[in-house]
C-alpha cells in the first residue's frame, strides 16, 4: 500500500455498471471510488461500522472528474485514492482509476469529504488518529 496516504483497491467492471453498448455508465466510477476512500479509511484504522459509536460520517463536499478514456465491460481497473491535504475537518483526495496492468488513466478526479457529526449533521473535527494518519 505504500504510505498511509496511498491505498488502491481493484475493481472489475460488470454488467450492471455499463450502459448498453458495455461502456462504464459515468456514475460507476463515483462508487469505485467510494469504495478505495472507504477502504483507505479501513487502512488508516476506521472501519465505517465504528464511525456509528464515534458519532463520525465523512460526506462528499466536492468533487471534480475528468474522464479520459471509457471502462470496458470485464476491464480489471486499480482505483487509487491519495490523501492531498488534511484539514482539522476535511480530507481532499487525488484519485485515479487505471486499467489494470496497464498505464491507461479512465478517469482522475479531486474529491473532498468533510468530517460530520450523526447526530447534528454539522461539521466536526476528524477523530485524532485518522487524521494524523492522513497527515503522515
Amino acid at each position: 500500500m505504500g504510505d498511509s496516504t496511498d491505498h488502491s483497491i481493484e475493481v472489475r467492471v460488470y454488467l450492471e455498471d455499463t450502459d448498453a453498448g458495455g461502456i462504464a455508465y459515468h456514475a460507476s466510477y463515483l462508487r469505485f471510488m467510494e469504495r478505495a476512500r472507504t477502504e483507505w479509511l479501513r487502512a488508516v484504522g476506521l472501519q465505517q461500522s465504528d464511525t456509528f459509536e464515534q458519532d463520525v460520517s465523512f460526506v462528499v463536499h466536492s468533487m471534480s472528474l475528468r474522464f479520459m478514456r471509457p471502462a470496458r465491460l470485464d476491464e480489471e481497473l486499480r482505483v487509487s485514492c491519495k490523501v492531498a491535504q488534511a484539514r482539522a475537518a476535511s480530507i481532499r483526495f487525488q484519485q485515479h482509476v487505471v486499467v489494470q496492468g496497464s498505464d491507461e488513466t479512465c478517469c482522475e478526479a479531486e474529491v473532498t469529504v468533510a468530517c460530520i457529526s450523526l447526530a447534528s449533521g454539522k461539521a466536526r473535527r476528524i477523530p485524532a488518529e485518522v487524521l494524523a494518519r492522513a497527515r503522515a
